[in-house]
């Protein structure tokens, strides 16, 4: 979870995240391109990648059924790489994958920045709400 959390930038952004572990997930979706908890306590957290720079456009999928989670508590989250893909639009097209582990198994995020080139890379943050 060390990893994960300078990933997630340390400090303050990695605090939500933390705090998160061992929670019962009541609420989970996938929306404006970042992923949001709900917690049996009522709390909330969203893990999004925060690093916008100019000339990129970023967002996040998944092919997993997220509805299958609600339930399980949260026991972790890591970050791994992934291959580039070649984009005709913007030049690079890179990818991150987001993988949330539960009770239930594990679910994976993809995270893509296609950018010109100059740009690239990930800053997966973690944030109460």
């Amino acid at each position: 979870m060390g990893v994960m959390i300078q990933m997630l930038g340390g400090g303050d952004r990695a605090t939500a995240l933390r705090e998160s572990i061992g929670k019962t997930i009541s609420g989970l979706k996938l929306d404006d391109d970042a992923l949001h908890f709900v917690f049996d306590d009522g709390s909330k957290m969203k893990l999004q990648d925060d690093g916008q720079s100019c000339c990129e456009s970023r967002y996040m999928r998944t092919d997993d059924d997220l509805a299958y989670y609600v339930g399980a508590k949260l026991l972790g989250a890591d970050t791994k790489e992934a291959p580039s893909i070649e984009d005709s639009d913007y030049g690079s097209h890179d990818v991150e994958f987001l993988v949330i582990e539960t009770d239930r198994g594990s679910f994976t995020m993809s995270s893509h920045n296609e950018h010109n080139g100059y740009y690239g890379g990930f800053w997966i943050t973690a944030v109460a709400e």
